[in-house]
């Protein structure tokens, strides 16, 4: 079963930072998208953002857009996070996901191969 590993997560004050980590096994190098998505206590499981492996383009959800960078390192197999200006509201588990079927929205969780096991992240006012 092939897993992706997330690392990064903690906790911190509101207004700060962390950047997430997901590494994807070299079985699959080679992928179309990877992205980011999150789930509170209570809540369904949500896109954070998504990267286009190829091109580099990127996606954002509203609330993401403008506080949280998604980027890439091809060479390395990861996928980073980095999460500015935290809120109590950003606190969730957040997992990484990746090989999106083709043609499909990149925020649907159901149609991804490869999950991580998720990295909490915990925001105090």
């Amino acid at each position: 079963q092939v897993q992706l590993a997330e690392s990064g997560g903690g906790s911190v004050q509101a207004g700060g930072s962390l950047r997430l980590s997901c590494v994807a096994p070299e079985s699959i190098d080679y992928t179309n998208s990877m992205s980011w998505f999150r789930q509170a206590p209570g809540r369904e499981r949500e896109g954070v953002a998504a990267i286009y492996r190829l091109y580099g383009r990127t996606y954002y959800a509203d609330f993401a857009q403008g506080r949280f960078t998604i980027s890439q390192d091809k060479a390395k197999n990861t996928m980073y996070l980095q999460m500015n200006n935290l809120t109590p509201e950003d606190t969730a588990m957040y997992y990484c996901a990746a090989d999106l079927l083709p043609g499909v929205l990149w925020s649907r969780r159901d149609a991804y191969h490869y999950w991580g096991r998720g990295t909490q992240v915990t925001v105090s006012s």
